[in-house]
């Protein structure tokens, strides 16, 4: 676990970061709050701080505050050091954003089981996130999770015009695999197709499960060319896949149709202007017999 120490004082500075390696945590250090909040507005930042109460430039309580007021989706654990102790003192820290406290000279068995603490914690949330974005089936992201992670891409790719790309892909005659041997093996053809799309990705990209037999495929640094590549490389491991029924051990084969779009940077295009393209790509592949690769228009304008 990565922790942020926020700390004027080099002897306290020195104590916290011998212990904290000591017990085996991934240090970065702060000698003010300014410096600290910058560092926690970086992208993967660190999910625990320990902060003094009094420091130059941006205070420990200005610190909660200005941590807790920014739009970040991993919650983290602060833990305020003060050399105050007056109830007064911990009401006001607590409505800032402080979590626990931790009075100054600390004992340091003190401080290992509050972090412990505040670890059990964060792992908690991590695990709730984790649920709360994952398709249960198959273990992909689920739509909500993708769409947030595809918006952060399309960002970043509009500010450094880079490429990115799009694919829409769904289970051919998927009914029929249904109604033909029940839901159960449905839900594993399912499984396997979604595996089997992970596998076959390079590990930059990222897959959803968008509704149904309906999945979706973000593939950033990818144009058009390479993207109708890779859906086409998919396209065939699919078709070459082989899925046993595990009661009669029955041989079950399945295609799939795909519908590509590479997000244009000029001008800049929106999520749901690729989304729709990539939409009519896979209608086009539905038509044209399924099993196929179909790549979107350019957008209008």
């Amino acid at each position: 676990m990565k922790i942020l120490i926020a700390e004027d004082d080099p002897i306290s500075r020195r104590v916290l970061q011998a212990n904290l390696l000591k017990w085996g945590y991934d240090i970065t250090v702060a000698v003010n709050g300014r410096e600290a909040f910058d560092i926690i507005k970086q992208p993967e930042p660190p999910s625990l701080l320990i902060s003094d109460w009094m420091m130059p430039h941006m205070d420990g309580l200005t610190l909660c505050r200005n941590i807790r007021s920014l739009n970040i989706t991993r919650y983290i654990y602060i833990i305020l050091l003060t050399t105050k102790g007056e109830k007064r003192d911990i009401i006001q820290g607590l409505e800032a954003g402080a979590d626990d406290f931790l009075t100054k000279p600390f004992n340091q068995e003190e401080l290992k089981y509050r972090i412990l603490i505040g670890q059990r914690i964060i792992e908690l949330e991590h695990r709730i996130l984790q649920l709360a974005n994952t398709d249960p089936l198959t273990g992909m992201m689920n739509r909500r999770a993708f769409m947030e992670q595809l918006a952060q891409e399309t960002d970043r790719a509009h500010r450094g015009q880079t490429p990115l790309s799009f694919l829409l892909t769904d289970i051919d005659h998927f009914k029929q695999v249904n109604d033909t041997y029940g839901h159960q093996i449905g839900d594993l053809v399912l499984q396997c197709f979604s595996k089997t799309l992970k596998e076959a990705l390079r590990t930059y990209d990222f897959l959803g499960r968008y509704g149904g037999e309906e999945f979706v495929i973000a593939m950033p640094g990818a144009d058009d060319t390479q993207a109708e590549y890779i859906a086409e490389r998919l396209r065939k491991k699919v078709e070459e896949m082989e899925i046993i029924r595990p009661d009669t051990k029955e041989l079950i084969r399945i295609t799939s149709s795909f519908g590509t779009a590479a997000c244009s940077l000029s001008p800049l295009e929106t999520i749901d202007s690729l989304i729709k393209r990539a939409d009519d790509a896979l209608y086009r592949a539905k038509s044209q017999g399924r099993n196929c690769v179909c790549r979107a228009e350019k957008p209008k304008g």
